[in-house]
């Protein structure tokens, strides 16, 4: 298919996967364009990357500085960890600010399409409808976009989709690319050297909060000094000696308490979210899926049940570690395919 005259954004973040979707994207005749985001002060380390690799693909660069935007992913970020639960800011910016905003910008400089160097696939179903799907790598990214507009769909572009990261770097290489040289961060961007408990003290410091830990019975075993440096499931840096293995298996905001309890405590078989955001037509009827509940989850068999605005998941199997703020995503097969059917914010979990 021809594509010469078709306009395309490229969100462009300095890194290899976004520079070489922009080349791959040139190469089959699109016209592209890219924008670059300020999200807190660490964006302007990378600026001049960006600025570069747009340089070498001869392509217009945009920055936008949306720091005043993305105050709503640090309250967001925050708010959770004030309540005990566990954020996940990534997904909540692809939400509101990356395929919210900068596809805004590109709908304004009359862009066609709009594409990211995330490791998903946008393919046509049986319908003639647009889906979001799985990669078939170990880098897949899907789980990451489960809470974006549906109606992008349509004008979404993912070319790394079906390639391996082995694959990006040695087309980067091919494009001569100066982004093969960089390492690739697996930090969240606002918080540097991965020290996500400095950030939370100095946004708001009131989350230093002494309290007590304690067994499922209620006795104590020791003192916190803030749940936000807990999460389910955590098992190392607890400094309480119980002779066995136990793990943080409750946060309670209400109490301040941290509860610890084995590994079998940890397990739950039933799961509820809100905020339910679906890429297929919302099903009002219960239907078998993979639910992921959590990004380097591998998914388990589970049956979801909607509701007027929120599902219940019950899964062939319990689950360890289902933990409230974390994003469920439900997946379903169709020809061989794991396709997205929607995602939410988990509430909580049961036996």
């Amino acid at each position: 298919m021809n594509q010469m005259g078709k306009k395309v954004c490229v969100a462009l973040s300095g890194g290899i996967d976004s520079s070489t979707t922009a080349a791959i994207l040139l190469e089959q005749g699109y016209d592209c364009f890219a924008v670059f985001m300020i999200t807190c002060e660490q964006g302007f380390h990378t600026q001049s990357k960006a600025e570069k690799v747009a340089g070498e693909l001869g392509i217009k660069l945009h920055i936008l500085d949306l720091r005043e935007e993305f105050e709503q992913i640090l309250d967001y970020f925050c708010g959770e960890y004030m309540r005990a639960r566990t954020p996940n800011p990534c997904v909540q910016c692809n939400r509101t600010i990356k395929f919210k905003r900068l596809w805004d910008f590109a709908q304004e400089h009359s862009a066609d399409y709009f594409a990211t160097g995330h490791y998903a696939r946008v393919l046509t179903d049986e319908r003639g409808q647009k889906g979001l799907y799985a990669a078939d790598t170990a880098k897949d990214q899907s789980y990451a976009l489960a809470m974006i507009n549906k109606d992008i769909l349509e004008r979404l572009i993912l070319p790394l989709g079906d390639y391996h990261k082995d694959q990006t770097r040695e087309m980067a290489e091919r494009f001569n690319l100066s982004t093969t040289q960089y390492e690739e961060s697996q930090e969240i961007c606002f918080i540097p050297d991965d020290d996500y408990a400095a950030v939370l003290e100095k946004r708001c410091p009131e989350i230093i909060k002494q309290g007590k830990i304690v067994d499922s019975s209620g006795k104590i075993l020791g003192e916190h000094s803030g749940l936000y440096k807990y999460t389910i499931g955590q098992r190392r840096g607890l400094k309480i000696a119980m002779g066995k293995p136990y793990y943080v298996v409750k946060l309670d905001a209400l109490t301040n308490t941290v509860t610890l309890g084995p590994k079998e405590e940890l397990m739950h078989s039933k799961l509820s979210a809100c905020g339910i955001n679906w890429l297929i037509e919302q099903p009002e009827e219960p239907f078998s899926a993979t639910v992921k509940i959590r990004y380097n989850n591998r998914g388990t068999a589970a049956f979801v049940y909607p509701r007027d605005d929120y599902v219940e998941v019950k899964f062939e199997e319990p689950v360890s570690a289902i933990t409230s703020g974390q994003l469920a995503v439900f997946y379903i097969t169709e020809n061989n395919k794991n396709r997205i059917a929607g995602g939410g914010w988990i509430e909580k979990a049961w036996d």
